[in-house]
C-alpha cells in the first residue's frame, strides 16, 4: 500500500485528519477562488472610477487599518481584496460623497502574510509573501534552493476554501518535462518541507565504500561507479544487493548491471577468490 491509500485509509477509520490530496490543476483553480486577505504592511494603490482625487497610495497599519479621504480611518485587516473595495464603496455611499463608487484596490506589495520554508534547503524559515501570486518557485530561490542532500520532490501543504490541503510537487520534471502548472500558488500559512533524497549504500571491495544519492532512474552499473568501482581485490561478479521489502525486512535480491537500484538498497562487493 503506497502513502497516499495508507493516508486515506487512516482519514476514514478517524486515526488522523481529513487531508485533501489535490492535482496541480485543481490546486490553482482553488488557490484562485480563495481570494488574498489583506493584513498589516500590505501596500496597495486604491482608485474610485470617475473620481481621481479619490485614488490614494496606503499601507495596512499594525492595527489593520487605513486612512481614507473623506471616510478617515477603515479597518481592512482580514478582509479580502474584494471585500475591502465593498466596504470602502459602501462607506463612500452612505456618506453621500459618490453616489454609485466603482472602487479598485490594486496590492503593490504584500507582507502581511508568511510562508515557512522547512527541510533540506539552503535557508530554512519564515518568508513573507512580497507580491501577490507568488509561486512555489519563487519561495524556494528565497530559500537558497535545495540543497544537495535534498529530495527531488518538496511537499507543499496549507488550507484552500477552509480545507486542508497537501501536494507532492515534483520540481525537476516541473522545468525539463515542461510541467509548469505545478509551479503552484502560495498563500499565507502554507509550509513547504524537502525531505533528504533516497539513498543508497556501497561497502566492501569498493574504491570508495560508503552513501549516496540516489539518482532517478540508477542502475546497478552506475551505482558501482558512483563508488569508484571495484578494487583490485574486488569482483563484480556476485555481488550482494540487500534490501527492504514492504514489511521492513531485509531480503538479499539479485540484480543485473543494468537493473534499477532502490532507496536504501546496500550494495556489498566482495574479494575475489582468484
Amino acid at each position: 500500500m503506497n502513502f497516499f491509500n495508507k493516508l486515506r485509509t487512516l482519514c476514514a477509520i478517524g486515526l488522523i485528519g481529513l487531508v485533501t490530496l489535490v492535482s496541480p490543476s485543481t490546486w490553482a483553480e482553488e488557490s484562485g477562488k480563495s481570494d488574498y486577505r489583506l493584513g498589516p504592511g500590505d501596500a496597495m494603490r486604491i482608485s474610485v472610477f470617475q473620481n481621481p482625487d479619490l485614488t490614494l497610495e496606503s499601507r495596512v497599519s499594525d492595527t489593520g487599518s487605513i486612512t481614507y479621504p473623506l471616510i478617515g480611518t477603515v479597518e481592512l485587516g482580514g478582509l479580502t481584496v474584494g471585500a475591502a473595495e465593498q466596504k470602502i464603496a459602501t462607506l463612500l455611499k452612505e456618506g453621500g460623497f459618490v453616489i454609485d463608487p466603482q472602487v479598485s484596490i490594486n496590492l503593490l506589495v504584500v507582507r502581511g502574510n508568511q510562508i515557512s520554508v522547512l527541510g533540506q534547503v539552503n535557508r530554512p524559515g519564515r518568508y513573507p509573501l512580497e507580491l501577490a501570486n507568488t509561486k512555489l518557485s519563487d519561495i524556494l530561490a528565497l530559500a537558497g534552493g535545495v540543497t544537495p542532500g535534498g529530495a527531488d520532490t518538496v511537499v507543499l501543504v496549507g488550507t484552500r476554501n477552509g480545507a486542508p490541503v497537501r501536494q507532492v510537487i515534483d520540481i525537476p520534471a516541473m522545468f525539463l518535462d515542461n510541467k509548469l502548472d505545478s509551479d503552484l500558488p502560495v498563500f499565507n500559512g502554507d509550509v513547504i518541507y524537502v525531505h533528504r533524497s533516497d539513498m543508497f549504500y556501497i561497502y566492501g571491495e569498493a574504491q570508495r565504500p560508503g552513501s549516496y544519492r540516489l539518482e532517478r532512474g540508477m542502475t546497478l552499473m552506475q551505482a558501482l561507479a558512483m563508488g569508484g568501482g571495484v578494487t583490485p581485490r574486488g569482483t563484480e561478479r556476485g555481488l550482494k544487493i540487500f534490501r527492504r521489502d514492504g514489511e521492513g525486512k531485509v531480503q538479499r535480491v539479485e540484480l543485473g548491471m543494468h537493473d534499477l537500484v532502490r532507496p536504501d538498497d546496500v550494495i556489498y562487493v566482495r574479494e575475489s577468490l582468484f
